[in-house]
């Protein structure tokens, strides 16, 4: 394709989703919202880094709430609709989602970020563009009490015009060494749908290609991963048999190079002794609390909320930061100002879709639209 698709970004965090975007060669971020500083200051420094352009119509530091009740929303609008003339436009965002995760605070839609859901959903529908994506946990999609919200979500962009696509992914199918279940939703225009010669079914695209660029399948999960192991300070161990390579934290520590990463010191240091981190298997991930990883295995889900902590497989410590960020999958350019708080680094990184996953997502809707588009 000659030209790039313009997007607008909300709940950007560090941007992991938009870079996935961006580095698919297909779009380029024009507009960033997200509500905390902290978060964006991450997404500015680490683009001026990786040499990406800043986003034409800004960074915007503030709750879409208060888009949606304002003269702001006329402006975005506005911007929207002057992108819509240049090329085709779409909003991508993933609003904060503990509200509907069973390990989370599970309040759904009457949550104070269960709700900002329906306010993206809101934002589109006011703003109009010619396609979208929404990214949520699963269980906005699978527990009983909020799927009937999020077909409620659903039918409110049908009646602005949308046709849709979803499906359930985990980041390991795209490449990414986690076990991570999402929600993804995307959305086309009918007219836009029926300019570009897009199939579909009454309210539904067909025939959008989810598999092209999964790496893997999601049986991949089912191999004969091992289990526990002994914990061995700095002793390496060979990688058992049967096993995907490039699918473990291991191989995603060296080919980021971990070591020698910007953020590689950024680590929390033991306040209660080493007792805890030298005591427990390697590969034991069995509690809330404390996972000690294997690395000869996949992670489980990078999140670092609610006391969730991952132990290094082979030193007495928790993961760095720059580990971290393997484990995201992100490239090894990619950095996090070294001055900003251990707390806000690892809340940045668990909120983030893994870099792979959003930029396999990203070339499968690039390919639906040129393998129809006439």
């Amino acid at each position: 394709m000659n030209r790039k698709y313009n997007i607008f970004s909300f709940f950007s965090g560090a941007g992991f989703l938009d870079l996935g975007f961006e580095l698919s060669g297909g779009f380029e971020v024009v507009y960033v919202n997200e509500f905390h500083k902290a978060f964006n200051d991450v997404y500015r420094y680490a683009r001026q880094k990786m040499n990406i352009e800043s986003p034409r119509y800004g960074h915007h530091i503030e709750d879409i709430t208060k888009i949606l009740e304002s003269e702001e929303l006329d402006t975005l609008k506005t911007q929207v609709e002057e992108s819509k003339k240049e090329t085709l436009t779409g909003i991508i965002g993933g609003p904060p989602c503990p509200d509907f995760s069973v390990a989370g605070k599970n309040k759904g839609k009457e949550g104070e970020n269960g709700k900002l859901s329906g306010t993206y959903v809101s934002l589109i529908c006011e703003s109009m563009p010619d396609f979208f994506l929404f990214e949520n946990v699963k269980g906005l999609y699978r527990t009983v009490k909020h799927r009937e919200f999020f077909e409620q979500l659903k039918s409110k962009l049908a009646d602005a015009g949308y046709l849709m696509t979803e499906q359930l992914i985990n980041s390991i199918e795209f490449g990414a060494p986690q076990d991570r279940d999402r929600i993804i939703l995307i959305g086309f225009r009918k007219d836009v749908a029926d300019a570009l010669s897009l199939p579909y079914d009454g309210k539904f695209l067909i025939d959008f290609d989810w598999d092209k660029n999964k790496l893997y399948s999601r049986e991949a999960l089912s191999l004969p991963w091992p289990k526990k192991t002994p914990y061995k300070e700095d002793e390496p161990t060979e990688m058992p048999e049967g096993v995907i390579k490039e699918l473990t934290v291991q191989y995603w520590w060296e080919k980021n190079d971990v070591m020698h990463h910007p953020n590689a010191s950024m680590f929390f240091q033991p306040r209660a002794g080493l007792y805890r981190f030298q005591s427990k298997d390697e590969g034991d991930d069995e509690k809330k609390c404390y996972k000690r990883l294997h690395r000869w295995r996949y992670s489980p889900t990078v999140a670092y909320g609610n006391n969730e902590v991952h132990i290094h497989p082979y030193k007495p410590r928790r993961i760095s930061v720059a580990e971290a960020l393997a484990l995201q999958s992100l490239p090894r350019e990619f950095e996090l100002p070294t001055t900003m708080t251990l707390t806000d680094a690892f809340k940045t990184i668990g909120n983030g879709v893994p870099y792979m996953a959003a930029l396999g997502i990203a070339r499968n809707i690039i390919d639906y639209i040129s393998n129809h588009s006439k």
